[in-house]
């Protein structure tokens, strides 16, 4: 009974009215099948904008994870990064357009019309609207690994995007892991079940970009591509422990994290 309280009066300031009463409704599996910790770096932020680096495990997080962290945020919009064709689906594409998403466009459709859609669409940049979305003050959420993981053991190796749009905005990393606690028992992600959100310290890259703008530091594409690289390797670190996978890409990797018991005030922090 305390949970469903909670989801009627949690406070949404970020949110008309309508758009709270939407998302009321959609949090309500969440209510049944996650958990939250460490949802206390959220507060080290405020509300600035920032980068939401997640491990993407299957198609259900998709939208409830993006619902989750907006309702943790007090109806704060946060702009993922996903499939264009999620947008052309029937509802789910209704619902993803609420966080106004930013659409990658490199999959084909053998769609012909979709197909159009797509390439008159794919000239503008993912990576550049990114950036272009946190100069203007909004946050996004991105997975580094490209594209669903299935493997409940380790993650695949990241896509130096994040790196780019680390270096190119400036702004904050915070990782974030998603486990599916049923993962490792059955040996597989399954499509549906509990998981628990952890939430780690924002990390910083500014080192990185007066790196870049130092006269002598050999600036260039193939610099500026590796250095993108180290800072997603860097990321997924640090998303490993918090979701109980390996990163098998890199010459180290930090010492796991040991997972608190989860619990509903965890989800709903006051």
């Amino acid at each position: 009974m305390n949970r469903f309280l909670e989801l009627l009066r949690r406070p949404l300031p970020h949110l008309s009215t309508r758009d709270a009463v939407l998302l009321r409704l959609l949090m309500v599996p969440n209510l049944f099948l996650a958990e939250v910790e460490g949802a206390e770096e959220l507060r080290k932020i405020g509300s600035s904008p920032c980068i939401y680096a997640f491990n993407h495990n299957n198609a259900f997080e998709s939208l409830f994870v993006p619902v989750l962290l907006i309702w943790l945020l007090g109806g704060q919009r946060v702009s993922f990064v996903i499939d264009w064709m999620f947008g052309q689906l029937p509802v789910v594409g209704w619902l993803m357009k609420q966080i106004n998403p930013i659409y990658v466009w490199h999959k084909r459709s053998t769609v012909p019309f979709l197909e159009r859609r797509r390439v008159k669409a794919a000239s503008s940049s993912s990576r550049d609207e990114c950036v272009r979305r946190l100069d203007g003050g909004a946050s996004i959420g991105i997975f580094p690994e490209g594209t669903r993981n299935g493997d409940p053991f380790r993650l695949l190796k990241a896509k130096p995007g994040i790196g780019y749009i680390a270096l190119e905005s400036g702004a904050p990393v915070i990782p974030v892991g998603i486990e599916f606690l049923a993962s490792r028992r059955r040996g597989r992600v399954p499509f549906i079940g509990k998981i628990v959100l952890r939430f780690g310290a924002p990390m910083q890259f500014g080192r990185h970009g007066a790196s870049v703008d130092a006269p002598d530091a050999g600036a260039g594409r193939t610099f500026k591509r590796r250095l993108a690289g180290e800072i997603a390797d860097e990321v997924m670190l640090a998303i490993s422990p918090l979701c109980g996978k390996s990163y098998p890409y890199f010459d180290c990797e930090p010492e796991a994290v040991p997972t608190l018991k989860p619990s509903m005030e965890a989800l709903c922090p006051s």
